[in-house]
């Protein structure tokens, strides 16, 4: 009996001492898309993530376009609540309101509680440069700080390295944010819980692969799925531009970006790989979440566009997601909707602390059968940053304020200033609805089915009851305007879409 008392307690004792908490690693790439089979390259990915966790298939972000979509990503916020509207300086890109808003990052809520906390490659799109700050300031909530000034490049950038400045113009930036993260796992101990936000530029323009990587995928084709480079005639204003569609003589150059952008993300992946081999080593890897995401999609072809984000399209808003960890399913896929504004409040709930009401995300279950019912909210402010249009183009000073138009392409554009709209994401175990309201001259609306219009080719805006398309109406102009999670994320009721 005096035995059997011994080795109860030494079990409870053992029980009692696992008190770790856990660590966090998180790849967050740019532009890399989910529907355009942007993960195909991604084997290490697959086998060292997907394969040891969870995949989650229906996955979005607030806003197509980097500079929201991570600020909603580091806060758990909708882009109406943190205000960073679009890449620009002006549109609130690491602007005073965001600087004021920094402390409130996931990563300042472990530090706080004695995380170690890393940060390598892309920030925010304005971070570091002067009229910002410059590079020596360093964001509240990291203790090892690498942050790129700027947007994504391969070569020729600037790393502020704990806020000194560092330039190189011939070294991959790929292959050096994975020298800095294998580099900190190394120094790490079981004594102390730590977070890593390892950020690369890939596959961002101008997809730039490694030396070693260039032409592995010189036979890859763009998707010809039913929407590539048709017509899109029921759609907003900016869809419906020349020209439309594309000229066949242009899509060798849409394959040309298609093959650069997964040759880009290969170094990615080597990456993957040798941080989980360093996490093993060090035998960290069992008490590690680690989280493989995007900040936006991207379209290369898609209704006569050419390639770019900032519309409201699966191809834009719909990202990877696949998670591993301690508590967290193997080789599962999970159809829950997710949005990046969970990820904040996911990692502090995993790490022991509880999320705050003011979040406007919820935590990820990891429960593979739960698929609540969710209205997702997307929000794009159209930039017009880049409005000067060439003087080749017929549209120069068009009032609308004409933005990424490229002459190579017969001066098709990508974005305007009154490209701005709100849409929901509305998914369910029956449900698959995208609801979008334009701020535009005409006030446009489209609606789509996407249980049977996977591709959206069919605006049902006119085929949905009169009830329903109020009952969207009025829940999309609440959702614009809630804060929190319980304003933002009630759920829904089931409407009948068609009469």
């Amino acid at each position: 009996m005096f035995q059997y008392i011994l080795i109860s307690l030494f079990l409870a004792q053992s029980v009692l001492c696992d008190t770790r908490k856990p660590n966090f690693v998180i790849f967050l790439t740019d532009d890399q898309d989910a529907v355009l089979d942007g993960m195909s390259p991604m084997k290490n990915v697959q086998r060292f993530i997907a394969n040891e966790g969870t995949t989650f298939l229906n996955s979005y972000v607030t806003s197509p376009i980097c500079c929201p979509s991570r600020a909603s990503m580091l806060t758990g916020l909708h882009v109406h609540n943190h205000l960073t509207l679009n890449n620009s300086a002006a549109g609130g890109c690491y602007g005073r309101s965001w600087r004021k808003l920094e402390p409130r990052t996931f990563a300042n809520s472990l530090k706080n509680v004695g995380y170690n906390t890393f940060y390598a490659g892309k920030y925010l799109n304005q971070y570091g440069v002067r009229a910002m700050g410059g590079p020596e300031q360093v964001p509240p909530g990291w203790s090892e700080w690498h942050g790129l000034v700027g947007n994504s490049v391969y070569y020729n950038y600037t790393i502020s390295n704990n806020g000194v400045p560092t330039h190189s113009t011939d070294l991959y930036l790929t292959d050096i944010i994975r020298d800095l993260s294998i580099s900190y796992i190394e120094n790490q101990t079981e004594s102390a819980p730590f977070l890593m936000m390892i950020a690369p530029p890939a596959p961002h323009q101008p997809f730039t692969p490694a030396p070693r990587h260039k032409g592995v995928f010189s036979n890859a084709s763009v998707p010809k799925h039913p929407n590539f480079n048709v017509a899109a005639t029921d759609k907003h204003w900016l869809m419906r531009m020349p020209p439309s569609p594309l000229p066949e003589s242009f899509v060798p150059q849409l394959e040309d970006v298609y093959r650069s952008r997964w040759e880009s993300v290969l170094a990615v992946d080597e990456m993957v790989a040798d941080v989980i081999e360093a996490l093993d080593t060090k035998a960290l890897l069992d008490n590690t979440y680690v989280i493989y995401t995007s900040d936006n999609g991207y379209h290369i072809g898609q209704f006569a566009q050419v390639y770019d984000k900032r519309q409201p399209y699966e191809t834009d808003i719909k990202v990877p997601l696949v998670i591993r960890g301690p508590t967290v399913p193997k080789n599962c896929s999970s159809q829950q909707p997710i949005s990046n504004i969970d990820i904040a409040p996911t990692i502090m709930k995993l790490a022991g602390l509880l999320p705050p009401a003011s979040l406007d995300g919820r935590p990820i279950s990891f429960d593979v059968h739960d698929v609540p019912e969710r209205s997702m909210l997307i929000e794009y402010y159209g930039e017009g940053r880049d409005g000067t249009v060439d003087a080749r183009c017929p549209w120069e000073y068009d009032s609308r304020h004409l933005a990424q138009c490229y002459p190579e392409y017969e001066c098709k554009c990508q974005d305007a200033t009154n490209n701005t709209y709100g849409c929901l994401r509305h998914i369910s175990d029956r449900i698959n609805i995208k609801y979008c309201g334009f701020a535009d001259d005409e006030n446009f609306l489209e609606m789509y089915d996407l249980s049977s219009d996977p591709y959206e080719m069919r605006n049902i805006i006119h085929l949905a009851l009169p009830s329903v398309r109020h009952w969207y109406k009025l829940t999309l102009a609440e959702t614009l305007v809630c804060k929190g999670f319980r304003n933002c994320d009630n759920p829904l009721e089931n409407p009948k879409i068609y009469g």
